[in-house]
């Protein structure tokens, strides 16, 4: 499959902007009392709150890494064939 360098922008887009969202959702929900057994932040055993988002945050940023090098290596590519000369 051949990506154009629009796509391959939009898809580093998409990598980059889930590596900025992602990891400040992950402080909240630390930060969240629901993610403590007592209540309070740091304090006793994890809950299946903060378990279930923690997958749902790895998931998000292997899938947003796996886009972001995706549109790199097509953006590489688009630019080797514009690289390359003409017959």
């Amino acid at each position: 499959m051949v990506l154009s360098r629009g796509w391959s922008l939009f898809l580093i887009g998409v990598g980059v902007w889930t590596w900025v969202i992602w990891p400040r959702f992950a402080v909240a929900i630390w930060n969240d009392p629901r993610s403590w057994s007592t209540g309070t932040v740091g304090e006793g055993a994890t809950t299946g709150f903060l378990w279930v988002h923690a997958l749902l945050i790895a998931a998000s940023l292997a899938v947003g890494t796996t886009v972001g090098v995706l549109g790199v290596r097509g953006w590489r590519a688009a630019r080797r064939r514009a690289d390359r000369p003409s017959a």
